[in-house]
């Protein structure tokens, strides 16, 4: 898939920057209705049959999609045709379109998903059509393949042994127990200077750490979701709040700022998510440095076009509308359902990739605003 992607790979870039570039327009309400566009000739039932057990699909004309004529669509075709490295079996069929309209203009990509799709308003089983949306990103590090007085917070593969589904040791016992931290001895690959960066790489699941080598070269790699130690996921930020800590408006700058204030609760800090993530490396190459990470889905992620949803709501691989007013930043695009996450569920929900470094991560820390949402469906 990756060696089908590289003539892709201008597109894929131009579609990265536009990603991470967000506009400042104040917050407004949902975007009206894209004027001038024709319904379907009928509204049928839903095709390709897979199971939604948490959302109702109801079919709706185009005339309802919020900016549909104003979408830059060839910054989501990249999306579209990463899709079909790996499509769920509704959408395969129209595979051999969208690898031709790659290069195609917005009016003829458009025409042709009138033409091809069937727009669906994604509800919850009880009706109700507006629900949330957050942000994620990949963080960018400066990490050590040794440890050094600088970089001596260390980053792991999967220790021997664990098993999925089955809990292993918390963060605060790999943190103190010497039988854990013997399971692990060995199992580095980086060290970093920030042991919020590492919990924040643990929070994103994946990110990319520009290592200095033993023998002082550097490079870029990615590291990659591997495992879990399967203990419950705990919200830091929530936590900082119970503490008195006010509002983490940005994370994790504020909470940097908090540990600074407060080094002797460090660990308390860490302690209090006990969940732990492993990782594994992956060496980065010209189509994998404009794109993100792999999702769930097993295809790479688009920054800016890619959303992580409940996959009981929708399956990955769908194509989908995606309107939100703000106040992070209005949304209305073309995105397409690659990924997951544990605090994604509902069926108007998603995650928003956002890219990779400072910027997308900014922007990721902001983004909590209302959500709508329609599944674009093979007729």
């Amino acid at each position: 898939m990756k060696n089908g992607l590289q003539w892709l790979v201008g597109l894929a870039i131009v579609a990265m920057l536009a990603g991470c570039s967000f506009s400042t327009r104040p917050p407004a309400p949902f975007p009206e209705p894209a004027p001038g566009v024709s319904p379907p000739r009928e509204l049928g039932p839903l095709t390709g049959s897979l199971a939604h057990p948490k959302s109702r699909w109801v079919p709706v004309p185009w005339s309802e999609l919020p900016g549909f004529n104003d979408d830059a669509l060839y910054e989501g075709w990249v999306a579209m045709v990463a899709n079909c490295g790996r499509p769920n079996a509704a959408f395969a069929p129209l595979c051999r379109d969208v690898r031709q309209l790659a290069l195609a203009g917005a009016d003829e990509q458009r025409d042709w998903m009138m033409q091809k799709l069937q727009p669906y308003r994604i509800e919850s089983l009880g009706g109700q059509s507006e629900g949330k949306l957050t942000s994620y990103y990949e963080p960018l590090f400066e990490a050590s393949r040794r440890q050094t007085a600088k970089y001596n917070v260390p980053l792991y593969q999967a220790p021997a042994g664990l098993v999925a589904r089955r809990p292993w040791y918390t963060r605060q016992e790999i943190d103190t127990l010497p039988e854990a931290q013997a399971a692990l001895r060995g199992r580095e690959i980086a060290w970093l200077a920030d042991p919020i960066d590492v919990l924040m790489l643990h929070i994103q699941g994946s990110g990319r750490l520009r290592i200095t080598e033993v023998d002082g070269s550097q490079h870029t790699v990615r590291v990659a979701f591997a495992a879990t130690n399967e203990q419950p996921y705990r919200s830091v930020q929530q936590w900082l709040t119970s503490q008195g800590a006010g509002k983490v408006s940005l994370w994790p700058d504020d909470t940097k700022q908090w540990v600074a204030q407060n080094p002797q609760r460090l660990s308390q800090l860490l302690w209090s998510n006990p969940r732990y993530v492993f990782f594994r490396e992956e060496a980065l190459n010209e189509v994998d440095a404009s794109s993100g990470p792999v999702g769930a889905q097993g295809v790479p992620l688009t920054p800016g076009r890619s959303i992580a949803v409940d996959r009981d709501s929708i399956p990955y691989g769908t194509p989908v509308w995606l309107a939100s007013p703000g106040p992070a930043v209005p949304l209305a695009k073309l995105v397409v359902a690659q990924d997951t996450g544990t605090a994604i569920v509902g069926a108007v929900r998603a995650d928003y990739f956002a890219g990779t470094g400072a910027e997308a991560g900014r922007l990721a820390a902001r983004m909590n605003q209302p959500l709508r949402l329609w599944a674009l469906w093979p007729k």
